[in-house]
């Protein structure tokens, strides 16, 4: 999937991709004390801008997760991966992202995964190039 424009992202989320290419993960608080990530610019509940800035954990649970046994050009891996909703430590909404799990047998629901930074940081999403398992991470 491409999205063939430019958008400028603000103040808010500028700050988010910034603390990306630092390697710290950050999300924002709601009115209802849930921590997003990526960050909510604005509150669901109320509309106001969300401006609490939480710093969050590099490991996570998946909650939910799907095999992609063949891997198309673009994806963030050229292997065989799991798509995952992975909440984060500190955080209450779940990411969509790739696990690199080696095979599905060994992920599942409850796994214990740790970010992936990639090599090189542009302040973009993909500055996360993909999560690992963490060893002994119940499944």
């Amino acid at each position: 999937m491409a999205y063939p424009y430019n958008r400028t992202v603000g103040t808010e989320l500028s700050r988010f991709f910034r603390s990306l290419s630092a390697g710290v993960l950050e999300g924002t608080r709601g009115s209802d004390g849930r921590v997003y990530f990526p960050p909510a610019e604005f509150d669901p509940n109320t509309g106001v801008r969300l401006d609490e800035w939480v710093t969050l954990a590099d490991v996570g649970t998946v909650m939910s997760w799907t095999w992609q046994a063949t891997p198309s050009a673009g994806q963030p891996l050229d292997h065989p991966f799991a798509w995952a909703l992975i909440v984060l430590d500190g955080a209450d909404v779940p990411v969509l992202h790739a696990v690199d799990a080696g095979s599905s047998d060994r992920i599942g629901t409850g796994s214990r995964v740790k970010v992936r930074w990639a090599s090189e940081r542009s302040g973009g999403i993909t500055d996360i190039a993909c999560f690992d398992l963490v060893a002994g991470g119940a499944a």
